[in-house]
């Protein structure tokens, strides 16, 4: 298997039989190493010595007198809430577990960092058995924003982090980013979309999130004569997010799910919707309640899924057998912003946790 997202700590988590993964003091000095918890030129003597503890035994008491020693607000700050999410994770024992219990007791208390790293090593997690490069290219998008661009007929999700960067520093750096701002001319740096030519490109790549992924579902070639054939794409990226939702699912509510892109819903029967992000969940509700929606708000819509459960008995009883439809759409700003614990929380379950 790939060791592709070094960054995510799954190498430094233990994966207990029932396939959960349990947390070491490795991964706990994952978070100490952060740019938010190392310590720096600056940092007080009180800070330091508590640094050094945490990173020889992670999981060991801090006393509200070592905290309130440490001079700079903002490092006494950074300190509780790793501490906060130390003391959580441990209590839930696993990743999973922890990660499910943020967003059913209320109002989450962590930075959404965090929430993320989490659910990186989810995801790697869920991926290790399977070395299809554009599962891992789909699966970035549950934990890195994108941005999306449409060209030629095209969709393309790209690393929002990377390409805004890239908007600085045409990939130069520093250098870049003075030649960028001084208005002198910097050769534009060309991503490549991940395809089956570069994947072996992809998995060498010590940056791989600098690779684009074709969310196209169809495409339409005009035949003349006012005749026009619609195709759907073989390598579209849709179909492999699907595919890793379906495990996302599968792996955290122990529920086996089909899930495939769709290019619009037509059911007078539709019953229940889940969106995968903030701008999808609002467009579907006002689809749903038959209100106006603008052709802006449309056009940012990138794809609908329909989602079946293998067991209906698996379902609500008054939606049991009935698709689930999902939407993913962008913001006004091309962002797209997924929340795969929508899809945790949201759906129609007979016996819901």
């Amino acid at each position: 298997m790939q060791d592709f997202w070094p960054s995510s700590g799954f190498n430094r988590l233990r994966r207990n039989e029932g396939g959960g993964l349990q947390p070491t003091d490795d991964y706990l000095r994952l978070f100490l190493e952060r740019p938010e918890l190392a310590l720096v030129a600056e940092s007080c003597a009180a800070e330091i010595a508590l640094h050094e503890a945490l990173a020889a035994q992670p999981a060991r008491p801090v006393s509200a007198a070592e905290l309130d020693a440490l001079v700079d607000d903002d490092a006494r700050a950074n300190y509780r809430l790793f501490l906060a999410f130390r003391d959580g994770l441990l209590a839930a024992g696993t990743v999973e577990a922890y990660y499910l219990g943020l967003f059913r007791s209320g109002p989450i208390e962590i930075p959404p960092l965090f929430v993320d790293l989490l659910a990186q090593a989810i995801v790697r997690n869920v991926l290790d058995d399977a070395a299809d490069a554009s599962e891992a290219r789909a699966a970035e998008m549950l934990f890195r924003p994108q941005r999306i661009t449409r060209t030629d007929g095209r969709v393309i999700a790209g690393d929002r982090e990377v390409l805004d960067l890239l908007n600085q520093t045409r990939g130069l750096g520093d250098i870049g980013r003075l030649l960028v701002q001084a208005n002198a001319p910097v050769r534009a740096v060309q991503l490549e979309v991940l395809s089956p030519d570069n994947v072996a490109r992809y998995w060498a790549s010590d940056t791989r999130y600098d690779f684009l992924l074709d969310l196209t579902h169809e495409t339409t070639q005009d035949l003349g004569h006012g005749v026009q054939f619609r195709m759907t794409r073989k390598q579209s990226g849709l179909k492999a997010l699907a595919r890793v939702l379906e495990r996302w699912v599968l792996h955290l509510l122990g529920l086996a799910v089909k899930i495939r892109p769709e290019p619009r819903i037509d059911d007078a029967q539709w019953r229940w919707h889940v969106g995968l992000d903030v701008e999808s969940t609002s467009l579907l509700n006002d689809l749903y309640e038959d209100r106006p929606v603008a052709a802006e708000r449309m056009e940012r819509l990138l794809s609908l899924f329909r989602l079946d459960f293998d067991n209906p008995a698996e379902m609500r009883a008054d939606v049991a057998g009935k698709p689930v439809y999902l939407g993913l759409c962008s913001d006004a700003g091309g962002v797209l912003r997924l929340k795969p614990q929508n899809l945790l929380l949201n759906l129609p379950l007979a016996h819901p946790s």
